[in-house]
């Protein structure tokens, strides 16, 4: 059996995020999301890997190589263009000689569910998920154990399936791809090509997941992903930790990290490499804070993720945010998470406003941000790569790369 996963696309909805990295390599508790997947699958006794790559190639092969330090061989296959789901699943058609498993590279999947699949017998098997609100994602309409019918996002669903991006195909996926006409939008879309398989009386089967689901499409999904990740981490101390600094709960510290007297840390926290952290700051639980990053004095972070190289200074406040490599925050910024009226928070994305359906969200800030003394941040703020805040300013909405706000 031979896994195929998508990691060829930027994740636009992810921007700023994704500016300087794939989608797929954004981190989840210090990790890659691609590398959870993997582990997964070779939990699931796959070895064989076939990575679709593309937008920011190097960045996913110089992380995963061959395979061998993950117990997997992988063998890379490239996306000049992306062209659709059913393009790049196609693209792997000389890769695969039988049956394979076959996958969105930012869907969280578990080695047993891998297993179920692996077993049916069908021309191809959708994995669905049932959802409380089906609006956001593509479902399938069920006739008995067949999947009679695939639609994609609609105001109104006919069921509460949602599609999970995850199949198993056999090899007559590959011409149903090939006769699949591009979308409206100009792709080759894999359902499309499902589709085909039904209407020519093909048997195509769904197998229900039943354990938590998450689809990462958002910049705020990282947030869940992160969460999901952390509680199933067992603490590991690597670093120094001195006497008068509190850690409860799983809490790992990486190899070279310092945390100074005077912290006090909830966990399950992941610090990484070669940190200095603190001293008197507070760092609560589902924090994941990469390699290489300060926390300074009196700082408090919660339930965020930082990314390496970043510098928070002394008297400032993250929380429930997604904060890029590199950046560095002035004493005193303050990032607001919570509105006065306690409503969900609305972030921009794609030059249009969503609801995150959050009660709690930060910022989504791009890598190389450099905020002054006594910024403030509020809730639901997008900040563009490389992109300056002055003294004393409010932030709020979105700020492009490379802008300077300045009072």
């Amino acid at each position: 059996m031979r896994a195929v996963i998508l990691a060829a696309g930027e994740g636009t909805r992810m921007r700023p995020l994704t500016e300087s990295r794939p989608k797929v390599m954004l981190p989840i508790a210090n990790r890659p999301m691609l590398e959870y997947i993997i582990d997964e699958v070779r939990r699931a006794g796959i070895r064989e890997v076939t990575l679709i790559v593309g937008y920011k190639k190097e960045a996913v092969i110089d992380y995963f190589g061959d395979g061998s330090q993950f117990g997997v061989d992988i063998e890379y296959v490239v996306q000049e263009r992306q062209m659709g789901t059913g393009h790049a699943f196609g693209m792997a058609a000389g890769a695969c000689d039988g049956r394979f498993i076959a996958m969105n590279g930012d869907v969280m999947v578990s080695a047993a569910h891998l297993k179920k699949l692996m077993k049916r017998r069908e021309e191809a098997v959708v994995t669905v998920k049932e959802v409380a609100d089906p609006r956001p994602y593509g479902v399938i309409v069920a006739d008995g154990g067949r999947v009679a019918r695939i639609v994609e996002k609609s105001a109104e669903p006919p069921s509460s399936l949602a599609n999970a991006g995850i199949y198993l195909f056999s090899a007559s996926i590959f011409s149903a791809i090939d006769e699949t006409r591009p979308s409206p939008r100009g792709e080759i879309e894999v359902t499309d090509s499902l589709q085909r398989l039904i209407d020519a009386g093909k048997s195509v089967g769904y197998e229900v997941m039943e354990e938590e689901w998450l689809d990462v499409g958002r910049p705020w999904d990282l947030l869940a992903a992160n969460e999901l990740a952390l509680k199933k981490m067992k603490g590991q101390i690597q670093g120094i930790v001195e006497p008068f600094a509190t850690l409860k709960g799983e809490v790992s510290i990486g190899e070279g990290t310092i945390v100074r007297n005077g912290a006090y840390i909830v966990g399950p926290v992941v610090i990484g490499n070669n940190c200095d952290i603190g001293p008197n700051c507070y760092i609560r639980a589902f924090t994941s804070i990469g390699n290489r990053v300060h926390i300074g004095n009196a700082v408090e972070v919660k339930n965020s993720i930082i990314m390496d190289d970043t510098k928070i200074g002394h008297l400032s406040y993250v929380g429930d945010s997604v904060i890029g490599s590199r950046c560095n925050f002035g004493a005193g910024t303050k990032v607001a998470n919570l509105r006065l009226d306690e409503k969900t928070i609305p972030v921009i994305v794609k030059g249009q406003k969503v609801d995150s359906g959050r009660r709690k969200l930060g910022c989504i800030m791009g890598d190389d941000v450099h905020t002054g003394i006594g910024s403030l941040i509020n809730v639901g703020a997008v900040i563009g790569a490389g992109s300056q805040i002055g003294p004393g300013v409010l932030v709020k909405g979105e700020i492009p790369a490379k802008q300077k706000a300045i009072k």
